[in-house]
């Protein structure tokens, strides 16, 4: 599954309300490094899928929803469980680096299947 575009309406549905983990990725079109990450984020969410979800969230288009995160700086990944924060990640990283955060923290292992 590629990721899914997420935004004020669908949010709730989307994020808060997964049955499994959510990374939201908060970016923008005029960021540089968040257009970098873009395409680790795209492989991320075909290779976890069914384990992770991830969602790309346009804070031009849904800054409500960033000043409710306290996103104050792009790329900002954050990753909801059970519709909180578990953790957040400020700053582009290498595709290996996002990774290695997301299996801490949600505590899986890169090798279960």
């Amino acid at each position: 599954m590629a990721t899914v575009k997420v935004d004020i309406n669908n949010f709730q549905s989307e994020v808060l309300e997964s049955a499994e983990p959510v990374v939201v990725d908060f970016w923008a079109e005029w960021c540089g490094p968040c257009k970098m990450i873009a395409p680790s984020l795209e492989e991320i969410a075909v290779e976890m899928e069914g384990k992770v979800k991830v969602a790309k969230l346009n804070i031009d288009e849904n800054p409500e929803l960033a000043a409710q995160f306290g996103v104050r700086s792009i790329p900002t990944l954050a990753i909801f469980k059970g519709g909180e924060v578990a953790d957040i990640s400020v700053g582009a990283k290498p595709k290996t680096a996002i990774l290695d955060w997301m299996y801490l923290e949600l505590d899986i292992s890169p090798m279960s299947g």
